[in-house]
């Protein structure tokens, strides 16, 4: 344990480097104490700090020389065909492209401030700039510069940076006229990455209006939903408010495929399906997903799906073939009313095939039925199964962990049947 940082001694060059190639060669000798180690580490750090500085450097000077026009490329680009992540590539864009950082250049040149920080610094400028109401002059500039660089050197995180940017920037924006931080759409965000494990990680930071907006939307959509058999809804609120926000987007992209002839439409879902073989399906953003997954995507009105071959050539983009046409659409909703299951509008419902188009089910009146969301997932994923009764209505089957003796239940809108009343 290293109880004061302050008192480490610093190491020789030579005693730097006996130690690093005796840490690269596994033969750490036992005599080398923590302090030794804990140094090494500090020079460490400062030396990854100086090449990152001197990364950034260079940046600039590949934008300032146009390096990539001749490829028609962007420095970031160029950047990541080079190996570098490309998270680590825009923070060298920003940091090597942004002018006026003599007050910031001074501490990463000698390895004081890391790129982390100097990029929440230079995040945090800008920032500040934009909540101005009046241009920022060069003076005051240096005095953002120096507040968000003595909290980057007294420990503070970039994320505490940001948050110190914001506060001045509202000190800012008050001082010159600008508009309040609730009601200034020129610091809305929304920031989004895929995970690891697929997934996509989205935040967002929005003004009072657009937060209102988003708000409301999600509420109202994400209301509690019985069960069948008027049991609660078992999605805890954070589940059934990511399910409303899909509801959204849903409804925007067939406000979007209803405006538009092309293939795929501006800002919609093209989901590709390897024909014999349907577990290399994959979203042209976000990659590979599961067989399941695409019969669900099958059924969705907004979702191009295309069949390739060996050679990835489309063999038939289907939408005549797959998607309910405006007439059966009607029938259904002249049938079903709503979503069977649980009763949601049916202006929020997919069409579901009960036999899944990918299998070859038909497209027609007796092979479909209205779902929303949520519980097109539930039929999906976790065990319902929907039916065509004789009475050429569909019937949902609940999985056993609902009802171990599986007893059909009629749509919502026939709720008030029972197997009997049919009988």
């Amino acid at each position: 344990m290293i109880d004061d940082t302050t008192a480490t001694p610093s190491l020789s060059a030579d005693a730097f480097a006996c130690l690093i190639k005796q840490l690269d060669d596994r033969t750490f000798r036992a005599d080398i104490g923590s302090r030794e180690a804990f140094a090494a580490m500090q020079q460490l750090i400062i030396l990854r700090n100086k090449v990152d500085h001197l990364a950034a450097t260079l940046t600039g000077e590949f934008d300032r020389l146009k390096v990539t026009a001749p490829q028609g490329r962007s420095v970031r680009q160029l950047l990541i065909t080079m190996g570098i992540a490309p998270a680590v590539a825009g923070r060298l864009v920003r940091i090597g492209t942004t002018k006026e950082l003599d007050g910031l250049r001074i501490h990463t040149v000698d390895g004081a401030i890391s790129l982390d920080h100097a990029d929440a610094i230079v995040l945090g400028l800008t920032h500040i700039d934009s909540r101005a109401g009046e241009p920022v002059t060069p003076e005051e500039r240096r005095d953002h510069t120096r507040s968000l660089v003595s909290q980057a050197l007294s420990g503070m995180s970039p994320a505490e940076i940001g948050k110190h940017a914001r506060q001045l920037g509202n000190l800012v924006a008050d001082d010159t006229g600008g508009a309040p931080a609730a009601e200034d759409k020129t610091i809305n965000e929304l920031g989004y990455h895929k995970t690891s494990d697929g997934r996509l990680d989205v935040r967002a930071n929005l003004d009072a209006v657009a937060g209102e907006k988003l708000h409301s939307l999600v509420e109202t959509l994400s209301a509690p939903k019985p069960q069948p058999d008027g049991s609660h809804d078992p999605r805890p609120v954070e589940r059934r408010r990511a399910d409303a926000l899909e509801t959204v987007l849903e409804l925007a992209e067939r406000g979007l495929a209803d405006e538009t002839v092309s293939c795929k439409p501006t800002g919609g879902v093209l989901l590709t399906i390897p024909a014999g073989a349907p577990q290399l399906s994959a979203l042209e953003f976000m990659g590979s997903v599961t067989p399941a997954t695409a019969r669900t995507l099958g059924c969705d009105a907004a979702i191009t799906v295309a069949i390739i071959d060996g050679e990835e050539v489309p063999l038939n983009v289907g939408r005549e073939k797959r998607l309910f046409t405006p007439s059966q659409r009607k029938a259904l909703l002249l049938r079903d009313k709503c979503c069977i299951k649980c009763g949601a509008p049916a202006s929020r419902t997919q069409a579901h095939h009960l036999v899944s188009w990918v299998d070859g089910g038909p497209t027609d009146l007796d092979n479909g039925c209205l779902l929303c969301t949520a519980c097109h997932h539930d039929v999906h994923d976790l065990g319902w199964d929907v039916v065509m009764g004789f009475d050429r209505h569909p019937w949902l089957v609940p999985p056993a962990s609902v009802d171990p003796r599986r007893r059909p239940l009629p749509a919502y809108n026939r709720r008030t049947l029972h197997l009997n009343d049919a009988a």
